[in-house]
């Protein structure tokens, strides 16, 4: 049930076109509470559960908008989807955390190559770049500058992964030969 009328009178009113549940709160309050619940409980912060709440009743009326019929207990529902979020405010908090460490170590002075010797590396690298195939190139820069994982690249793409993975072999062996070659590294 949603918003405690029966399938049938949702129903009933939606071919009448005077629904007025397709206007109203999709989830009631005891149905808000449970997905507060399980996005608190799933770590979410206190600040980030308005906007948890809010992407469960988005999702609930894009499904409702798309023509599919109501889950048959929308509470479980949400609580699901609730917890779906859960997750991926996670991951993207740790996608955030490691790209926050990324730059931090960029931030910091390398060990090993002075000034002078990270400047000769970057054009070295540069060149090398420059001298491979267009499509190697393009995979290297996806790869290692745009740090994208090879599904990604192959999907953006549209080519095979075991096509990505082979144009980037081939790039970063013919990149170390022309480092070795120029007694960069």
């Amino acid at each position: 049930m949603l918003r405690g009328r029966p399938r049938r009178a949702r129903e009933a009113h939606a071919a009448t076109g005077d629904d007025p549940v397709g206007a109203a709160d999709p989830l009631d309050a005891a149905q808000e509470r449970r997905v507060r619940a399980v996005l608190a409980l799933g770590g979410v912060p206190q600040a980030d559960l308005p906007d948890g709440v809010q992407q469960v009743r988005l999702r609930l009326l894009e499904r409702a908008a798309s023509g599919r019929e109501a889950p048959r207990d929308v509470s479980a529902w949400a609580a699901v989807v609730a917890s779906n979020l859960a997750m991926d405010w996670h991951r993207a908090k740790r996608r955030q955390e490691r790209l926050g460490e990324r730059l931090a170590a960029l931030r910091q002075p390398a060990e090993h190559p002075s000034g002078e010797d990270s400047s000769v590396l970057s054009v070295a690298v540069a060149q090398g770049l420059d001298g491979l195939p267009d499509a190697q190139r393009q995979v290297v820069v996806l790869r290692f500058y745009a740090d994208l994982p090879v599904r990604s690249i192959a999907e953006q793409l549209g080519v095979p992964e075991g096509t990505v993975k082979s144009r980037l072999h081939t790039a970063v062996r013919a990149l170390r030969a022309r480092l070795h070659e120029d007694e960069v590294v």
